[in-house]
């Protein structure tokens, strides 16, 4: 009998059963239901803003919301991710002139999301989610706070009615201000009571609901006055009573769509991975961020083909369905449902809806969305941040989007390497004669004849490193002979091919003063690129000690070897064995 199938089966039986928790129990679906349809009707308003932020038919930001949602309650490491389309992510649509206008316009939103969605799942298959950590606050910080200008500087022009010239937001915002008399006082009174509405019925009972409630009142109102007449969604988009059909990409534009595809993906895992970071699982445990970039990914696959926006994890949506009361994923599957029946059944009072309502709540989300006390603990922070966080700031809001997210990803990097690099410290060690713990201090600034100095270095040793750490070795010299430098390497896995050749001319320049460079704590690794680089026969194998399990043995087998050698240069008749 082949028993070779049942650990399979046991395996495929608990990962379904791990699988089938994430959508709760019978004693939460109560509360799911509850929190799911607070979502789901709250969603409808907010995906139709997104679209309309985005600058596209303002139903692909519903489409997005209601198969990103679904996705990413299916797919992600998080239970409680709500992935739709945020609003930094919609300003990066806004900015790419192939999804905005043009019969093509809806093949290129579509092949974007399927771009955005791949770039996501191969950095998930790839573990990439430590990644997210290397980005600098001042980095996010300057750029969430230039993204909420954005999303309230891109809602003026249907906010007031008058449509602001300029080369970019800030541009046309300059010009919309200078232009009061042309404003539309319809829009300007629709948009203004709905944030009025907004912050007041939220302190009412109906909580997030209170959003949409005020949505319908002030849309209402437009069909009720006299005289009143607003842009409705209907206006610019056809809201029909079905779901599109699944439509193929257009992988023509790849190379048009490329770098705002990689753009969209690092904005939204990086949105994502700050859910899963301080949003834990049931359980207590937080979530795998590599596993929520891959359902992410399979979140814009099928948002993507189904005519919707690229999609994100959000956290204000996340927020809003755990504070509806959600207990498992369940929540956010019932969510994509109700979204599913408001698009069958009420299409026609969904084209209703007037745009100023939908561009006063987007300015609203804006202001939310400024976080000036971060703002204010960066700036304090010194020079160098404040520096970073100008910078991201202001390209964010003077070039498209797609090239300031890569320009404040590039200075992320930058900005890493020049930390680690400064951070390297070499330090010299002194042993008395009868302290059994060395004494720390700075290294000299000349090898001593006749002495051994002891380095131990702190910090990363990668390339741009390397400069750094030989600046503070002690210099050779013509008085130096018979000293011994005895750099303790122990920590570093491997070297860079810089930092080789510092210790080749170091050695080198060492040996030509007569004194000697003796290495010890090598790592395995480290020690077969001493190999098979050749630099272990150039310094001699016998000046190159390896790491041990007991801490300090290397590093006495290497001062030892230094008295001996030091003594066998004063005493050629002495035999140094190493």
């Amino acid at each position: 009998m082949d028993t070779s199938a049942d650990p399979a089966r046991t395996r495929l039986r608990r990962a379904l059963t791990r699988y089938r928790r994430r959508f709760g129990s019978r004693q939460t679906v109560r509360r799911d239901l509850t929190a799911g349809l607070v979502a789901g009707v709250e969603s409808v308003p907010d995906g139709l803003a997104a679209g309309l932020l985005a600058g596209v038919n303002p139903l692909y930001g519903l489409y997005g919301y209601l198969f990103g949602t679904l996705g990413g309650a299916l797919a992600t490491g998080s239970v409680f991710m709500s992935v739709q389309a945020t609003g930094a992510m919609a300003v990066i649509i806004s900015d790419v002139p192939e999804t905005q206008s043009g019969a093509g316009a809806g093949a290129a939103l579509t092949t974007l999301a399927v771009l955005t969605g791949i770039v996501m799942l191969a950095l998930g298959l790839a573990g990439a989610g430590r990644l997210v950590r290397f980005i600098p606050t001042a980095v996010l910080v300057g750029f969430i706070n230039a993204v909420a200008v954005n999303i309230i500087l891109g809602q003026l022009a249907t906010f007031t009615g008058y449509a602001g010239e300029g080369t970019n937001r800030l541009a046309s915002a300059v010009d919309t201000v200078l232009n009061v008399a042309s404003f539309d006082g319809w829009a300007v009174l629709i948009g203004a009571l709905t944030i009025l509405l907004i912050l007041l019925l939220e302190r009412t009972r109906l909580g997030p609901l209170g959003m949409v409630v005020a949505i319908v009142l002030t849309s209402l109102l437009t069909a009720v006055l006299p005289g009143a007449r607003v842009e409705l969604v209907a206006d610019v988009a056809q809201i029909p009573a079905a779901l599109p059909a699944p439509t193929p990409p257009d992988f023509t534009l790849l190379r048009a769509l490329a770098v705002p595809a990689v753009s969209l993906a690092l904005v939204g895992l990086v949105q994502g991975a700050a859910i899963s970071g301080s949003i834990p699982n049931p359980g207590g445990r937080l979530p795998d961020p590599s596993a929520d970039f891959r359902g992410q990914g399979i979140a814009n696959l099928a948002a993507g083909l189904f005519h919707g926006m690229p999609v994100g994890g959000s956290m204000s949506g996340t927020a809003m369905v755990r504070a509806a009361g959600a207990r498992s994923a369940l929540a956010n599957v019932v969510a994509a449902v109700v979204m599913l029946i408001t698009i069958l059944v009420l299409a026609p009072a969904i084209g209703t809806i007037a745009m100023p309502a939908l561009a006063g709540l987007l300015i609203l989300v804006g202001v939310r969305t400024m976080k000036p006390g971060d703002l204010l603990l960066v700036w304090r922070t010194g020079p160098v941040q404040a520096a970073v966080l100008v910078v991201t700031f202001a390209l964010t809001l003077l070039i498209p989007l797609q090239y300031a997210v890569l320009a404040g990803v590039g200075l992320a990097i930058v900005l890493h390497v020049s930390r680690q690099s400064s951070r390297v410290r070499v330090r010299a060690w002194h042993f008395g004669a009868t302290a059994t713990l060395p004494e720390e201090a700075d290294p000299p600034a000349r090898v001593p004849a006749e002495e051994t100095v002891v380095l131990v270095v702190y910090g990363s040793l990668f390339f741009a490193a390397a400069p750094v750490f030989a600046a503070q070795l002690p210099a050779p010299g013509s008085e130096s002979g018979g000293g011994v430098v005895v750099l303790r390497l122990r920590g570093t896995d491997e070297f860079g091919s810089t930092f080789l050749r510092v210790i080749e001319r170091y050695a080198a320049e060492l040996a030509a003063d007569g004194a000697l460079l003796v290495l010890c704590g090598i790592g395995p690794r480290a020690e077969a690129q001493l190999r098979s680089t050749g630099l272990l026969r150039t310094l001699g194998p016998e000046h190159v000690f390896p790491e041990t399990s007991r801490l300090g043995e290397s590093l006495e087998r290497a001062r030892t070897h230094a008295a001996e050698w030091r003594a066998a240069q004063s005493d050629p008749g002495i035999t140094n064995h190493g």
